[in-house]
């Protein structure tokens, strides 16, 4: 077996690059219109199709993983993130960069799926770092791919980033397949086609309603019937898994207090992270006086640090929760987020109190980021950890797209014209930040009745 921590390091590079592809086309997202020569309603859609693809592919892949290995389905995603970079690097039109950018939202799942192989190949003392490590490139990632986007658009034309993750893809596929072992834990039955196929459904008409509200209007038939139709759905859909053998996540396995706790908390830490992602980089880009004048470049600058701060923390987030345990760590992660909207509520009147809000999120979902899956393998099975881990994203996902929809209605609704432009009000960013702090309350209620130490299935012996 290649040595543990080359098998960290591949996976924690496996994990930026995926992180990476949500703020890829951050630097370009107010220019495509002119660039695909489209409406802005259909540009969404490059956004809003990779949203789609996370979260529909993440829970079905975790559940492929556990049955047909996990490193042969982080492969297929990175291929399909390769493929669709390719597609979306050829293309003049719109149609061509949807379909690519939807592809290269499937690269999402390799996460939760580095996390569960974590727990599969490292020895038991080693596993908390790791995935505190792996944790923390869902946020870094982002972070510091925003730059980095920023200066490639700033000197090379927009297809180079499509290229640029093509060629990410291709280095990270060979890693993955040099040094990553094969799976041998496996999980005997039949795929659940019925199921994916249910839960894909439900999913997009509710994602479809959230993200989209803000454009069709949040009381419209399309928005009704996607939100409602959607819902609908996964109610069937989770009265059929009840009642199948081989279902494609256990939802009793997913009802246990500690799964069930985590995952709604889950969904409030990401809304509470998605909230900064959305409100301080307007805040910093906005013209004066509604904001500070920043380019896209020097306000990416400003909110980088943060990814630093939480791969930093990642190591120390792993002896923490060997010594206090995962639940302590969420805890201290809500904590420094309600601290950051709080600060920032309090001064935000120079750039510098945006940095040091910025580097407090970074530190609250730094710990919170790290124990969520924690506490998900310590009250699953083995056999169930990929589909877990999967479902644990999923929340998170549903927590940033919601956090971007809301967040966004807020700034757009509470706004005032500016030199014939509408920028939002001092009151919306106020408004944001609350709904943020708020959200990480929430989670810190959570986090206070998950039990301290749930059952936890002994770790496999492992060779030397």
């Amino acid at each position: 077996m290649p040595p543990q921590g080359a098998i960290v390091a591949v996976l924690a590079i496996a994990g930026l690059a995926s992180s990476f592809m949500f703020t890829l086309v951050v630097p370009i997202q107010a220019k495509l219109p002119e660039l695909l020569n489209a409406s802005r309603d259909d540009t969404a859609w490059v956004v809003t199709a990779t949203l789609l693809a996370a979260a529909v592919i993440t829970p079905i892949a975790g559940r492929l993983g556990d049955m047909y290995g996990k490193r042969r389905i982080v492969l297929v995603l990175l291929a399909l993130l390769v493929l669709g970079s390719v597609i979306a690097a050829l293309s003049s039109g719109i149609v061509g960069v949807i379909i690519g950018r939807a592809l290269q939202g499937a690269v999402t799942g390799v996460v939760p799926l580095a996390i569960s192989i974590l727990r599969d190949v490292l020895h038991e003392d080693r596993v908390d770092a790791a995935i505190a490590l792996i944790s923390a490139t869902m946020g870094v990632g982002g972070a510091l791919g925003m730059p980095l986007s920023a200066l490639v658009t700033q000197y090379s034309d927009w297809h180079a980033l499509f290229w640029m993750a093509a060629g990410m893809g291709v280095v990270v596929f060979g890693l993955v397949l040099w040094i990553i072992p094969v799976s041998v834990l496996r999980t005997a039955g039949r795929f659940d086609y019925v199921g994916a196929a249910g839960l894909a459904i439900g999913l997009t008409g509710v994602l479809l309603a959230v993200s989209r509200g803000n454009e069709w209007s949040w009381t419209s038939p399309a928005v009704l019937i996607c939100g409602l139709g959607g819902l609908a759905v996964l109610i069937a859909w989770g009265w059929f898994e009840l009642r199948i053998a081989e279902p494609l996540l256990d939802l009793r396995v997913a009802a246990r207090r500690p799964v069930l706790l985590t995952n709604i908390a889950s969904l409030a830490m990401g809304f509470s992270l998605f909230a900064s992602n959305v409100a301080y980089p307007q805040l910093l880009e906005l013209p004066a006086p509604a904001g500070f004048g920043l380019s896209l470049l020097a306000a990416s600058l400003v909110i980088a640090p943060a990814g630093l701060v939480m791969m930093v923390l990642s190591p120390y987030s792993g002896r923490l929760a060997r010594t206090v345990g995962p639940r302590l760590l969420l805890v201290l992660g809500a904590i420094a987020l309600i601290v950051a909207y709080g600060f920032t509520l309090l001064f935000s009147s120079e750039v510098w109190h945006l940095l040091v809000a910025n580097l407090l999120v970074g530190v609250g979902i730094g710990f919170g980021y790290a124990a969520m899956p924690m506490l998900i393998m310590r009250s699953v099975p083995q056999s169930e950890t990929g589909a877990s881990n999967g479902l644990n994203a999923l929340f998170r996902s549903l927590g940033t797209s919601t956090a971007a929809a809301v967040i966004g209605a807020v700034l757009a609704s509470m706004s005032t014209t500016q030199d014939g432009v509408q920028v939002p009000t001092a009151s919306a960013f106020e408004l944001a930040f609350i709904l943020g702090g708020a959200a990480a309350i929430v989670a810190l209620v959570l986090a206070a009745f998950i039990p301290q130490r749930p059952a936890r299935e002994p770790h496999p012996s492992l060779p030397a």
